[in-house]
């Protein structure tokens, strides 16, 4: 079995012509070691779509911005189709592929996670906000128990009702993905064989993590310096680093250092 990770990250661009914004999908198989993985001459990781950024339609009404979110999705869905379309047939039937050490081998090319950063596993899981992709659990309750297990989402069972909305119980299906806080249709993934959507979340550590915690881990030094009135002194201390690769100081500061 082949493994296969999807990485994706919705990046702005400019607001001079119109807010644009770039969606790359990338992909690599799920066994490269970090350092193969994170050098960039290695093409580890290949670039294997855009996907469309539709631009914002005018008009404030609530039909406007139900007709914005039909025009993103039916445009993210039929982009995913023609993407994870070779991963049909491989994950069936397999397919001969070259190894390492020079042998051939049948291998089942299988999506085993997708890296992305919140919002945009909320976009590819047509999931609301403050939902999570893995579980059903009640947006007021993100966060506060970890202890608690609650119900793995079944996104078969979303696809299923999404396609009954034509029969007489689209009042009860509505009410349905409104309790679940789903939107209605399905997500990107559903289909693949061998693959259940709630299983490939998988955080961006860089978004998630690291960004949130530098930025939390910042107003808290802030706040510190300013309730001990020692921000002069600490931006001081940032002056007198001596330069190193990858930073640079004020010329004033470094002569200051090195006459010192």
């Amino acid at each position: 079995m082949v493994r296969i990770i999807g990485l994706s990250d919705q990046t702005h661009l400019t607001n001079f012509l119109g807010d644009k914004k770039a969606w790359p999908v990338y992909i690599r198989i799920g066994n490269i070691i970090s350092q193969t993985r994170n050098s960039p001459a290695k093409m580890s990781v290949l670039l294997v779509a855009l996907l469309p950024v539709p631009p914002k339609l005018t008009g404030e009404s609530s039909r406007a911005d139900e007709s914005q979110q039909q025009i993103n999705a039916d445009s993210l869905w039929a982009v995913f189709d023609l993407v994870l379309a070779p991963l049909h047939n491989p994950s069936h039937k397999g397919i001969v592929m070259d190894c390492a050490d020079g042998k051939t081998r049948l291998g089942f090319c299988i999506l085993s996670a997708w890296i992305a950063n919140h919002a945009e596993h909320m976009t590819l899981h047509g999931i609301g906000s403050k939902s999570c992709p893995k579980c059903a659990v009640p947006c007021n309750e993100l966060g506060r128990n970890p202890r608690e297990v609650y119900e793995i989402r079944d996104y078969a069972i979303y696809e299923k009702k999404a396609r009954q909305l034509e029969s007489g119980e689209a009042a009860s299906i509505r009410e349905y993905f409104l309790q679940g806080r789903v939107k209605i249709g399905w997500n990107v993934f559903t289909g693949l064989h061998r693959v259940n959507p709630s299983n490939l979340h998988k955080p961006d550590l860089w978004s998630n993590m690291y960004l949130g915690l530098f930025k939390h881990m910042m107003q808290w030094v802030q706040g510190f310096l300013k309730k001990h009135k020692q921000q002069q002194a600490f931006d001081d201390a940032w002056k007198e680093i001596p330069p190193y690769p990858g930073f640079s100081v004020p010329k004033k500061a470094y002569r200051e250092v090195t006459q010192w």
